[in-house]
């Protein structure tokens, strides 16, 4: 039997592009699938409960939640009204948020990052921070969007990997420098969800789910960017496109 490569979903954003609304993900996500985990990747529209999550699942081999300039609605957690001005998007909400424990619970690898990793705690039903930079002790996680892009998504700041993480062991160091493009943080942590790595100020900057059956990883930075170009990013978008491949091989009983 030819071997396929696994297909990996990734849920889309809903966007008003001139008078039309668009479902989108960023080419650098849909990127870092094809070039370093060696999938395919299929966009996954925000449809909300129109969408049927099962047969997506049955169709799917392992999920990628990209960042986003939007932030989860408050309401999911409890948390006060979001600033006047600030960005949402219900319809991915309603996409993701189910998603994500199904997903666990159907052993499929999951990798999560940025506004995935925040919607991943909620989905599990922890709490955010909506302006890190407000908080007292907490440096400013923002990018500087006047500089080039290069920039923005420059080394930013160290974190510290949990002792026996599987960040620790994918990366075999203690300490990673990563870029730091984000306002929202973690206020309290999803019972099921175990620290992976901290930032310098004691913020939450990577989880796994504890007791899931295969990969789920979520991270605060963007490994995405130029992953080729990062060795801990290649080897992390490596190791969640291998376990899609054997979550893909399970699926077909070979």
């Amino acid at each position: 039997m030819a071997t396929r490569k696994p297909i990996i979903g990734i849920p889309a954003d809903r966007r008003l592009l001139g008078n039309h609304w668009f479902h989108c993900v960023g080419e650098k996500y849909i990127a870092a699938v094809a070039q370093a985990s060696g999938a395919v990747p299929v966009l996954v529209p925000a449809l909300g409960p129109e969408l049927e999550l099962e047969t997506l699942l049955a169709g799917c081999d392992g999920l990628l939640l990209t960042g986003s300039p939007s932030n989860v609605e408050p309401h999911h957690y409890k948390g006060e009204p979001s600033a006047p001005g600030t960005w949402h998007d219900p319809e991915r909400d309603a996409t993701t948020l189910p998603l994500i424990p199904k997903a666990v619970a159907a052993g499929m690898p999951l990798l999560a990052i940025c506004r995935g990793f925040q919607e991943m705690n909620v989905a599990f039903g922890g709490t955010l921070h909506q302006k890190l930079q407000d908080l007292p002790g907490i440096r400013d996680h923002r990018e500087n969007p006047s500089l080039p892009l290069d920039d923005q998504y420059g080394s930013a700041h160290e974190v510290a990997l949990s002792p026996g993480g599987a960040l620790a062991r994918l990366s075999g160091q203690t300490r990673i420098m990563v870029n730091s493009l984000h306002s929202q943080g973690i206020a309290t942590l999803a019972p099921p969800l175990e620290v992976e790595a901290t930032a310098p100020d004691g913020v939450i900057e990577a989880f796994r789910v504890r007791d899931a059956r295969s990969f789920a990883i979520g991270v605060q930075w963007h490994p995405e960017w130029q992953v080729m170009g990062n060795e801990f990013s290649r080897a992390l978008f490596r190791a969640f496109g291998a376990a899609t491949a054997t979550h893909a091989t399970a699926g077909r009983g070979v």
